[in-house]
C-alpha cells in the first residue's frame, strides 16, 4: 500500500516537473539547444542532487515509464527506416555506415578498456568484465540522432547529395546500433554469469537472433492490427505503448524461465524485437501513415517523460569524479567519426571535401543513445548506474556540439539555403507595378511568405504610407522595356500588374515578348477584354467577378476560402516544381510525407494530372500542397534539387 501511495505522489509531483521541463526545453529551442538537453538539464534540477522533487527511490519503482518509452523509442527508430527513400543513394549509404559504425564501435571501445583503471566502478574489475563494459559503451557511442539531423536540416533548409547522404546514413545506423547493442549485451551478460564462449555460445546467439526476427514481425503484424481498429487514435496511441512495455515484460519473463528449466539464459533485446516490428509495418504493410501519425502524436510526451526521468537518474556524484573521462570519451568519438566518415566515403567514392567533412554531421545523440544506457542501468544493477551516467554526460556534450557543427558543415559544402525559404530566389520574387492600397497590400502579404517583392511606380502618393510597412517602392517615368529591365524585370519570377488596362497590357505585351519565363498576374477594371491578356499567357483578375465567386465560396465551402485567403493560422497551400532528381519515376506512394499536407493537383505540360498513390513523378512537375507552415517546408525540401 505504501508503494503505491509513494507512486501516487510521484505522479502528482512529477507532472509539476513535466510542465516545468516542457517550459524549459522550449527557452532552450529559442537559444538553438536541441528540446532533449532541455528535458534532461530539468531533470537534473528536479533531481536528488538539487531540488530533491524526485528521489531515487521512486525512479526505481517507476522503472515502467522507461521500459514503455524505450519501446516507443525503439518504433519510432524502426519507422524511420523506409527503404524505398534511400534506394538511389543505397550504395554510399551501406558503404559509410559500415565503416562509421565499425570504426566507432572498435576505437571507442578499445578507449574504454585501455582506461579502465581510471574509471572508478571499473577499475577493480577482472579484464573479461572490463571488456564486457567496453563493448556495451562503443556499441551506444555508434548511435545517432535521427530526429535531431532532421531538425537541422529543416531549419537550414539544406537539400543536396552531401545532406542526403547524412540523414540517410543517421537513419540507418540507428537501427544498426540496436543490433550491435543485442549482440554486445548478450556477450556482456555470458561474461557476468561466467557462460562459455564456445560454438554452443555462437549458436545460442544465432538462435535468438533468428526468434528475433520472427517474433519481430509478428509484433509488427500485432501493431498492424491494432492500427486498423477504427477506434480514436488516443486508443491506438495506448495499445502501440502497451505493446511495446509487454515485449519488455515478455523479454524478462523468457529470460527468467529460461534460466530455471534450461542451463543457460534465452536473452532476446526488447529494443531489437520492437524496432523489427516497426520496421515490418513502414515497409511491407499499408499502416505506414497510421504509425507515423501515432508516433508523432504521442512523441512530445514521452520524450518529456523520459528524458526528464533521465536526467534525474543522473549520478552527480560519480560524474563529479569522472567528468575528465566524459570528456576524453567526447573526444575520442569525434576522432573515431572522422576515421569512419572519410574511409567510407573514400571507399564510396564520395568527393573529397565531403569525406574531410562529413564526421561533423554525425556527432549529435538523442533518443537510442539515451535509451540504451538506461538500459544497461537496469540489466547490470550493480555498475550500471555509474555506467550510464558517464554515457549520459558523452551524450549531452554531444547534444551540445553536435547541432552546431552540423549547421556549420552544410554552409561549408553550399547546402545550406537560409535565405531561399520554398525555392529559387527568382521563382520566390515579384514586381508589382501599382501604388495604391492594393499594390501595398499584396506586398505586405508576399514578404510574410518570403517573397523578395519591389513595387514600381510612376506617382508617390503613397510614400510615406509604404515605407511605414517596409514596402521597398521604385519610382520610374514609364513604363518602357528599357525602364522594365531596369527594375529587374528580366530576372523576376511573377510579374503583377495593378494599373489602368492600357498600361497593364503594354507591360505585359513587353514582358512576353522579352521574359518568356515570367508569370505574368493582371487586375484588370474591364472583363470584357481579358481575352488579349490571356493571349500573352497572364492571369487575370476581375475585381467585381472575383468578389461575388469569393462570396459563394464562402457559403459553400468556408473552410477552403479562408485557407485560401490565409486567414487559417499556421496554415498555407503552395505550389512546389518537382526538380530533385531523385524523384523522377519515383511512386507517390512511395515517398514518406510529412502527415500534416495535402496534395492537392499536379500540372504536368500544362494539363492537371489526377493525384493517386500509383502516379510517379516527372522532372517539372508542379504540384500544389495544402498544410502547415513547418509541413510544407519539409516537402519543398524534398521536391526541390
Amino acid at each position: 500500500m505504501d508503494d503505491y501511495l509513494t507512486i501516487l505522489f510521484f505522479v502528482a509531483s512529477f507532472g509539476m516537473v513535466a510542465l516545468a521541463s516542457k517550459q524549459i526545453a522550449e527557452y532552450f529551442s529559442k537559444i538553438k539547444l536541441p528540446l532533449i538537453s532541455g528535458f534532461i538539464f530539468t531533470g537534473v534540477i528536479a533531481g536528488p542532487y538539487v531540488l530533491k522533487l524526485i528521489n531515487v527511490e521512486v525512479i526505481t519503482q517507476v522503472h515502467f515509464v522507461d521500459e514503455l518509452s524505450l519501446g516507443f523509442i525503439a518504433f519510432a527508430a524502426g519507422s524511420e527506416l523506409f527503404l524505398k527513400e534511400y534506394k538511389d543513394h543505397f550504395r554510399s549509404i551501406r558503404i559509410i555506415t559500415t565503416s562509421l559504425a565499425l570504426g566507432a564501435f572498435i576505437i571507442c571501445s578499445t578507449a574504454v578498456y585501455l582506461i579502465a583503471d581510471y574509471i572508478p566502478f571499473m577499475s577493480d574489475m577482472p579484464n573479461p568484465s572490463r571488456l564486457a563494459i567496453a563493448l556495451l559503451a562503443g556499441a551506444i557511442l555508434v548511435a545517432r540522432s535521427p530526429a535531431s539531423a532532421i531538425a537541422i536540416i529543416k531549419e537550414m533548409r539544406a537539400k543536396g547529395r552531401f545532406t542526403r547522404t547524412v540523414i540517410g546514413v543517421t537513419v540507418v545506423i540507428d537501427v544498426l546500433v540496436i543490433m550491435i547493442f543485442a549482440i554486445t549485451s548478450t556477450i556482456a551478460d555470458a561474461i557476468f554469469t561466467q557462460l562459455n564462449f564456445d560454438y554452443s555460445f555462437v549458436l545460442l546467439l544465432l538462435g535468438e537472433f533468428a526468434i528475433s526476427i520472427v517474433l519481430g514481425v509478428v509484433i509488427g503484424k500485432i501493431l498492424q492490427g491494432v492500427l486498423s481498429l477504427r477506434v480514436p487514435d488516443k486508443i491506438k496511441t495506448a495499445f502501440v505503448l502497451l505493446t511495446g512495455y509487454l515485449v519488455f515484460l515478455f523479454s524478462e519473463y523468457l529470460r527468467e524461465i529460461s534460466d530455471q528449466y534450461l542451463s543457460f539464459e534465452v536473452l532476446l533485446e526488447p529494443l531489437l524485437l520492437c524496432m523489427i516490428g516497426s520496421f515490418f509495418v513502414v515497409n511491407f504493410t499499408n499502416r505506414r501513415n497510421e504509425l507515423s501519425k501515432v508516433l508523432q502524436q504521442a512523441g512530445p510526451t514521452v520524450y518529456i517523460i523520459f528524458f526528464t526521468l533521465a536526467g534525474a537518474s543522473m549520478e552527480l556524484d560519480v560524474l563529479a569524479g569522472v567528468w575528465h573521462i566524459a570528456l576524453a570519451l567526447f573526444f575520442v568519438r569525434i576522432f573515431s567519426l572522422f576515421v569512419g566518415t572519410f574511409t567510407g566515403g573514400v571507399i564510396a567514392g564520395e568527393r573529397m571535401r565531403h569525406n574531410r567533412l562529413a564526421w561533423m554531421g554525425y556527432i549529435t545523440q538523442a533518443g537510442v543513445g539515451l535509451g540504451l544506457a538506461k538500459e544497461v542501468a537496469v540489466e547490470f544493477p550493480d555498475w550500471g548506474r555509474e555506467f550510464s551516467s558517464i554515457i549520459m554526460a558523452i551524450i549531452i556534450l554531444n547534444q551540445l556540439v553536435g547541432p552546431l557543427l552540423f549547421k556549420w558543415v552544410l554552409v561549408l559544402v553550399k547546402e545550406s539555403h537560409l535565405r531561399d525559404k520554398f525555392g529559387s530566389e527568382s521563382k520566390r520574387s515579384a514586381i508589382i507595378f501599382g501604388q495604391d492600397a492594393r499594390a501595398i497590400t499584396l506586398d505586405i502579404q508576399l514578404r510574410s511568405h518570403f517573397w523578395n517583392v519591389k513595387v514600381i511606380s510612376t506617382e508617390l502618393r503613397d510614400s510615406v504610407r509604404a515605407a511605414s510597412h517596409g514596402t521597398e517602392l521604385i519610382p520610374v517615368d514609364d513604363f518602357s522595356l528599357k525602364t522594365l529591365k531596369e527594375v529587374g524585370c528580366n530576372s523576376a519570377g511573377t510579374i503583377v500588374t495593378i494599373l489602368p488596362d492600357d498600361d497593364s497590357y503594354n507591360i505585359c505585351e513587353l514582358a512576353y515578348e522579352n521574359f518568356p519565363k515570367t508569370k505574368l498576374v493582371v487586375d484588370l477594371d474591364e472583363r470584357d477584354i481579358s481575352r488579349r491578356f490571356e493571349e500573352l499567357g497572364a492571369l487575370t483578375v476581375i475585381e467585381s467577378t472575383a468578389i461575388v465567386s469569393l462570396l459563394d465560396h464562402f457559403v459553400r465551402s468556408p473552410a477552403g476560402s479562408s485557407l485560401l485567403l490565409g486567414m487559417t493560422s499556421n496554415k498555407d497551400i503552395i505550389d512546389i516544381e518537382v526538380t530533385n532528381p531523385d524523384l523522377y519515376g519515383t511512386l507517390l506512394s512511395d515517398l514518406k510525407l510529412p502527415l500534416d499536407i495535402l496534395i492537392l493537383s499536379i500540372q504536368r505540360a500544362g494539363e492537371t494530372v489526377f493525384v493517386h498513390g500509383n502516379i510517379r513523378f516527372e522532372k517539372g512537375d508542379k504540384i500544389t500542397v495544402v498544410g502547415t507552415n513547418e509541413g510544407l517546408k519539409e516537402v519543398s525540401l524534398k521536391f526541390s534539387s
